[in-house]
């Protein structure tokens, strides 16, 4: 293996056993070509570092939106490359939820978290890793109130860009739901949604400003909300696929036709999303680029722990579909 890798066989060695004693960039290096040749790094029950118990927490708001499933499952890769073992807890974005689940995971002593279910404005359950010394990293939601290394995309101009794009078909009745408004990343959304409507000349008030669940079950009920109201909107721009699909089965339900009738727009990117079975018009985050970003900067702090912070903003792009209003190519 240090043939092939290039490095001596103390390097290897080092990293194997998850001893310090080589750059970020060797270790990557080096495990890739071990899980190239078949390799896994020693498990604590062979003697490994007593130090580290192999097991990583992550933390989701939910694994009934798929965007979160695909970032688990490239995450749970990335760290069995790397020997360690993943435990999943869920919140239903629920602060108390993430109080017990960060204190669970602290008496669990786990080496360090992934956490992409961070409420904007509580700092409690960070802090709990914080004073046991357990690095985390925020993914895709930021921390306002305690800072740390953070994976993300730029959320204001991947949502400037959406509404834009919608806008561009001449729509002037337009509604907005997005997550919660205790996610930075749904936060950041509905204000770029609403002031590039607003640079438009077009107004979407209150009640066009929807915050619900991050399921197609909180689209549904939003959109429930929206066209029963007696005036329904010509367009619905999402701050998730999942949510977008929700207001396009509610659509449906009602006999009403997509684009035809009412155009929606989501922001994830999800494979399904972009089949030409729903055809949505949305934002692609890089998921597997994120999950194994995270992971790298958790890795760096648990080998070497660091004063410092690190962000990562990933690229996004634009996938145009159908049901924006956009003919089938």
């Amino acid at each position: 293996m240090a043939r092939t890798a290039g490095v001596s066989a103390a390097t290897v060695s080092y990293i194997m056993n998850g001893r310090p004693g080589a750059s970020v960039e060797t270790r990557r290096h080096v495990l890739k070509i071990a899980g190239e040749m078949g390799y896994r790094p020693q498990s604590a029950g062979e003697h490994h570092d007593p130090l580290l118990t192999r097991v990583v927490g992550l933390v989701l708001p939910n694994i009934v939106n798929q965007m979160y499933t695909v970032w688990a499952q490239h995450i749970i890769n990335a760290t069995a490359a790397a020997g360690f073992d993943v435990f999943v807890a869920t919140t239903g974005d629920d602060p108390e939820a993430l109080a017990q689940v960060a204190g669970t995971l602290a008496a669990r002593n786990v080496d360090g978290v992934i956490i992409a279910a961070a409420i904007r404005e509580d700092s409690r359950s960070l802090r709990t890793f914080r004073q046991k010394k357990i690095p985390f990293v925020c993914l895709s939601r930021r921390s306002e109130h305690l800072p740390g290394d953070f994976v993300g995309i730029d959320d204001d101009g991947a949502a400037g860009e959406l509404m834009s794009h919608v806008l561009d078909h001449g729509y002037t009745d337009v509604a907005t739901i997005i997550g919660p408004r205790t996610s930075t990343a749904s936060q950041l959304r509905e204000l770029a949604f609403v002031r590039v409507a607003a640079s438009r000349g077009i107004r979407i008030t209150g009640e066009r400003r929807i915050s619900t669940k991050l399921s197609s079950e909180g689209g549904q009920i939003a959109a429930k909300r929206l066209f029963e109201s007696g005036n329904p909107p010509r367009a619905v721009v999402c701050g998730s696929d999942e949510i977008a699909i929700g207001v396009m089965e509610h659509a449906l339900s009602l006999g009403l036709k997509i684009p035809q009738d009412v155009a929606v727009a989501g922001c994830d990117g999800l494979i399904r999303s972009r089949s030409k079975l729903i055809g949505l018009t949305t934002i692609v985050q890089p998921v597997r680029e994120m999950a194994e970003r995270s992971f790298e900067l958790l890795w760096e702090q648990i080998v070497e722990p660091r004063k410092t912070y690190k962000h990562t903003i990933c690229g996004h792009s634009l996938h145009i579909g159908t049901t924006c209003g956009c003919p089938d190519d």
